[in-house]
């Protein structure tokens, strides 16, 4: 094992504190004899739980050694395989070399972990080679992570040579990409206080809802105009940046959602920014601009208090800064404000205050942030006609409920009387009291 990951080329740059490369360098010292059987054992032990731990937040399964390996084949970068996520394989000899690697891989799919169990007297390596999981708890790991690896892994073990291997993997590139954002659709960022792009860590999130736009009852229009938007941007077409804004309650964020469940394997990401993290903007753009994916930057609940001027990084980055925002980069922000940035009657005095003489400068600074998204689409609070059918057809999903509709509205007509009024979040708030209080 050991001689084998020491040849590697493309993957010599895993980290030293990986899995496989801890696998062989306790290959190398059992070989060379320049361990104890004690303490090989309590490393095999090590490697073997860290194997169970990303295996259960990853939903791996069967094998979970071949699971490893496909997940280290599609999640390191390099330079093969960022180039086959955005052109796909091409001749050269970069491919001799990928081949390289995939034999080996190949090889390492079917290592034989019994000489060194039968000399340590322990046979963890061959149980977690034959793994039968138990039923899966879907919010423990990512679902999507568990499917592509579960089924690349699967064709890898039946694949005949490394050719096999190597269109296998590439064909999984080219559909997927490459790396975290081959692996998932929706990402939040870490900011390490390090100046520059290295100073910004993207990280997967992983328990998402599985609403589609057919969920959102009614707002037929406003999800015609934004699936459009999305697909102009999708398709390469030109497209604008969007600001969803309306009463709370009404399905904004539930749109955005629902966008990304609907698109992302037509390439759509969506990494989640907050409102202090706006000076780190540029620097995230600069990480994604030259990858495959069509990116949207997501600002949830955007508004901002008189004092308050993180709005200014918005609008350098959205239109107006030196640096052009990449095609594939569409900012989204939702809100419960119209103009984003809170006004006073004072602004709209062309009048000497606090020192400004011209206050309806000031104003229009502060509404030139929303006129940078070309599209705004309000979501305003529904009618009680709306509210109704909203709340019948939500309790439809629901077998367990069994009033009658005259007695299921009556029961959310006081309820929402309560608890802020009528919306599509309070329908569901409703509904999620109600079947709380059925017996199952």
């Amino acid at each position: 094992m050991h001689r084998d990951i020491n040849a590697l080329i493309l993957y010599a740059t895993l980290p030293e504190d990986s899995i496989l490369m801890q696998f062989s360098g306790i290959y190398a010292d059992w070989t060379e004899k320049r361990d104890t059987p004690e303490h090989l054992k309590h490393r095999v032990y090590t490697q073997v739980r860290r194997l169970l731990d990303l295996s259960t937040a990853c939903g791996f399964d069967r094998n979970l050694w071949q699971c490893y390996l496909t997940h280290t084949l599609i999640s390191f970068e390099s330079s093969f395989s960022l180039t086959c996520e955005l052109k796909g394989a091409s001749e050269g000899t970069i491919n001799t070399i990928a081949l390289h690697d995939f034999a080996i891989f190949q090889r390492l799919m079917h290592f034989d972990f019994t000489p060194l169990e039968k000399d340590l007297g322990m046979d963890c390596l061959s149980l977690v080679c034959d793994y039968k999981a138990i039923p899966k708890r879907e919010q423990l790991f990512n679902r999507h992570v568990s499917e592509q690896v579960c089924a690349l892994s699967l064709a890898l073990d039946g694949a005949r040579d490394a050719r096999e291997v190597f269109d296998l993997v590439t064909a999984h590139f080219r559909r997927f990409g490459v790396g975290i954002f081959g692996l998932n659709r929706a990402f939040r960022i870490q900011d390490k206080g390090i100046p520059g792009p290295e100073g910004v860590e993207i990280q997967a999130i992983n328990n998402m809802d599985r609403v589609v736009l057919s969920d959102l009852i009614g707002y037929e229009t406003q999800k015609a105009e934004i699936r459009a938007n999305v697909e102009a941007f999708l398709r390469g077409r030109p497209f604008n940046n969007m600001l969803l804004y309306g009463d709370a309650g009404t399905g904004k964020s539930t749109s955005v959602k629902a966008l990304l469940n609907e698109y992302w394997e037509e390439g759509l990401r969506v990494i989640e920014l907050y409102k202090h993290q706006f000076s780190r903007l540029s620097d995230v753009i600069s990480l994604i601009k030259n990858r495959q994916y069509r990116f949207i930057i997501f600002i949830d609940d955007l508004s901002f208090e008189e004092n308050e001027v993180e709005y200014k990084y918005l609008k350098a980055v959205i239109e107006g800064g030196l640096e052009t925002r990449p095609d594939n980069v569409m900012i989204l922000a939702t809100s419960n404000r119209r103009h984003l940035v809170r006004e006073t009657w004072d602004d709209r005095n062309d009048m000497e205050h606090d020192k400004d003489v011209h206050r309806s400068d000031t104003m229009q600074e502060k509404l030139s942030l929303a006129a940078r998204f070309g599209c705004s689409v309000c979501y305003s609070a529904p009618n009680h006609r709306l509210f109704q059918e909203i709340v019948v057809s939500l309790a439809r999903r629901y077998p367990e409920i069994t009033l009658t509709d005259e007695e299921l509205l009556a029961e959310a007509n006081r309820y929402e009387l309560r608890h802020g009024g009528e919306s599509g979040r309070s329908a569901q708030q409703f509904l999620n009291q109600l079947l709380g209080r059925i017996t199952p």
